[in-house]
């Protein structure tokens, strides 16, 4: 039976020997075909004899790694390269080679995902390497596509023209993120988090808060944000307490309902244990029932860190200085230039996946005794 990896073997090799019968686009008004440049013919050939080694079984171990690795970024590059030369009337034969070097990158991410290795840090490392490939391979496939298809930049631009905005307007877009994260987003998701918790505890001690408190605390997460953010602004005016305002109203209710719901799933046994050590209400929750819960937490602080950043952002549009990112891309879309408008969409998914990474880290840190990690290891 073909397997997962011999089936994209297959696809890469068909589609490469495709590519060799089939013109890439035009040259000076000319068919331009792989037979008139020799590096992309060698890499054609190359991924055709790599092919057949995978459907094989001749392609193993680090060698396999090695030649997954090379081979399909070299081609991209090459590919790459060739959009400068060919005019972009490109054809079947371009595209052909295209979707081959991308199966072939597949192959080597296929390969890594499922590598066992004897240590943790190598085990770590490839969890590193499998999404950088991803996301590489998503940014290449990214400026093929817009280019080779002649998007216009004004409806997609490319991850190069993105990149060269960014280079050029770190000034600006390092005012725009201390004015959204440092301020709007860590203070209203500090302000957020922290009194969700508080209540959270209060609402486990009285039951009569459990009934009041939780429906109300719905009420308010099914707020609209486009309907809230402009009452913030009329309340707190158009600096980022208004912004730091609409990001607690969105990480409150998460973390109020996680940490109810860890708090209460506590056993019973564990309680009547507790009560036979003469323990009171305080030490219980201390010593017993906020570890029980850590988890719960630590799922609404990960889900928080990604809501305040789309609060702080979405806020800004309503109102703010003249710095923000909100600010920054409702003013550019205006103005035509994509470019910054997705290089700020850049910044904030970088804050906003570090920001989350640093609560994993925090989160491995103290639960490190939980199952889902012990089990890892």
């Amino acid at each position: 039976m073909i397997s997962f990896r011999q089936s994209l073997a297959i696809l890469s090799g068909l589609l490469s020997i495709l590519a060799l019968f089939f013109p890439l686009g035009k040259l000076n008004s000319e068919a331009f075909s792989l037979w008139n440049d020799s590096g992309l013919t060698a890499f054609a050939i190359v991924s055709i004899l790599a092919s057949i080694a995978v459907i094989l079984n001749r392609l193993k171990g680090l060698i396999a790694d090695l030649v997954m690795l090379i081979l399909p970024h070299v081609g991209a590059w090459m590919l790459l390269a060739r959009l400068d030369v060919v005019d972009q009337n490109l054809t079947s034969g371009f595209w052909c080679l295209v979707v081959s070097a991308w199966l072939m990158a597949w192959l080597l991410v296929d390969q890594l995902s499922v590598k066992k290795t004897k240590t943790p840090a190598a085990q770590r490392f490839y969890s590193i390497v499998v999404p950088v490939l991803f996301g590489v391979w998503l940014l290449l496939l990214w400026e093929l596509v817009v280019r080779g298809l002649q998007i216009p930049t004004v409806l997609l631009p490319p991850p190069s023209m993105i990149g060269a905005r960014f280079m050029a307007s770190t000034d600006i877009l390092w005012a725009d993120f201390q004015q959204t994260f440092l301020k709007a987003v860590l203070i209203g998701y500090i302000l957020g988090c922290g009194s969700a918790f508080i209540i959270a505890i209060l609402i486990d001690r009285s039951p009569f808060l459990q009934r009041g408190l939780l429906p109300i605390g719905n009420l308010v997460s099914a707020l609209p944000i486009i309907g809230v953010a402009p009452i913030m602004v009329m309340w707190f005016g158009f600096d980022w307490q208004s912004k730091a305002a609409v990001v607690i109203i969105m990480t409150f209710f998460p973390m109020l309902v996680n940490t109810v719901a860890g708090l209460s799933i506590t056993s019973s046994i564990e309680k009547d244990m507790m009560k036979t050590y003469a323990a009171s209400y305080w030490q219980s929750l201390i010593k017993l029932r906020l570890p029980s819960a850590l988890p719960f937490i630590f799922n609404a602080l990960k889900i928080n860190s990604t809501l305040a950043m789309i609060g702080a952002i979405v806020a800004e549009f309503f109102g703010t200085p003249i710095v923000g990112m909100g600010f920054r891309i409702s003013t550019e879309v205006g103005r035509m230039n994509v470019d910054m408008v997705w290089a700020e969409i850049a910044v904030a998914a970088l804050a906003g996946t570090a920001f989350y990474g640093i609560m994993v880290v925090i989160e491995r840190a103290c639960t490190f005794w939980h199952p889902s990690f012990r089990s890892s290891r």
